[in-house]
């Protein structure tokens, strides 16, 4: 039997990148897979890309599991509380919520200091990246309180250690990446009396749809760009988060993480999972002891 046949997920804001790749992942695990984002088949959101939440529910599907597309705006509260009574009509029960809604690549402006940086920009950022959660959190969680063991995951970009330690190159996307390690944090404490479990988690250098664009590159060719960027050779896939997240899904003792600020290497190393290729990339270690002690580019030992 899969892991997690039986269990019900919500991946909020799986549309394309980590969210995508998490959900393939719980869905080759068994899981019933309900994506949500903003950009279907027939309305794009902002970002005006061509990866869709259908896409993502059938890839969902196609891995084992049971993928289902539903559009929905995390900012908006009606969309997200209607969303919620579906999923307690259909399945009765929600045993694990991943948020992972962003939407900030493209108001990003790095190396600008906040006086200089669009106000509008800087602030619907963090709309995106932590109103959405909270949303998400207030009207998901009565359900998945119902039984214990409920898994919440926020995903965020940055350990709590290192981005403790480290200017994330704007105030804005400082503060939200930041925030949302915080606030796995303040989950844990209120889930404990349920027995439930919050963490976040943060997936090393993704090579997602948008960065193997930016390099010019796929996903067969990436190690292309690393004549680009050298230190692109500890990049990861989407799928190695999923794998993260799978792990942490179908441990019966994932209560001894809660509360924590995990990553995707560092789990690699506690559960024994892989990405596509075979290695298990530990990039946030090798972003200190490597690119930012000015060693040249080199994985060895990373992954």
């Amino acid at each position: 039997m899969k892991p997690l046949s039986g269990k019900v997920a919500l991946v909020a804001g799986g549309t394309r990148g980590a969210g995508r790749g998490i959900a393939i992942e719980l869905g080759a695990a068994g899981a019933t897979v309900y994506v949500t984002g903003r950009t279907t088949r027939a309305q794009r959101s902002d970002y005006d890309r061509d990866e869709t939440i259908e896409e993502t529910a059938e890839l969902v599907s196609k891995a084992g599991g049971k993928g289902i597309a539903v559009q929905t705006d995390h900012l908006k509260k009606e969309q997200v509380k209607a969303l919620m009574e579906r999923i307690e009509e259909e399945q009765g029960q929600l045993d694990i919520l991943v948020n992972d809604v962003w939407g900030g690549e493209n108001l990003l402006e790095w190396n600008v200091p906040v006086w200089e940086h669009s106000i509008d920009g800087g602030l619907r950022m963090l709309h995106q990246a932590i109103d959405t959660h909270i949303i998400t959190s207030h009207y998901a969680l009565p359900l998945l309180i119902k039984y214990k063991n409920g898994l919440v995951i926020e995903m965020t970009d940055g350990t709590a250690e290192y981005n403790a330690k480290n200017y994330r190159l704007s105030l804005f996307y400082d503060l939200a990446k930041t925030s949302v390690n915080r606030m796995a944090w303040s989950l844990a404490q209120e889930l404990r009396p349920h027995q439930c479990t919050a963490v976040s988690l943060t997936p090393g250098w993704m090579r997602s749809e948008m960065m193997l664009d930016h390099f010019g590159v796929t996903e067969d060719n990436w190690q292309d760009a690393i004549e680009q960027e050298p230190h692109f050779v500890i990049s990861e896939t989407p799928r190695f988060v999923g794998r993260a997240v799978v792990a942490l899904a179908a441990d019966l003792n994932v209560a001894r993480w809660t509360g924590q600020s995990l990553s995707s290497g560092q789990l690699a190393q506690v559960y024994g999972f892989t990405d596509l290729d075979g290695s298990s990339p530990d990039c946030w270690r090798y972003l200190v002891e490597v690119q930012e002690a000015d060693k040249p580019a080199d994985a060895s030992g990373y992954r």
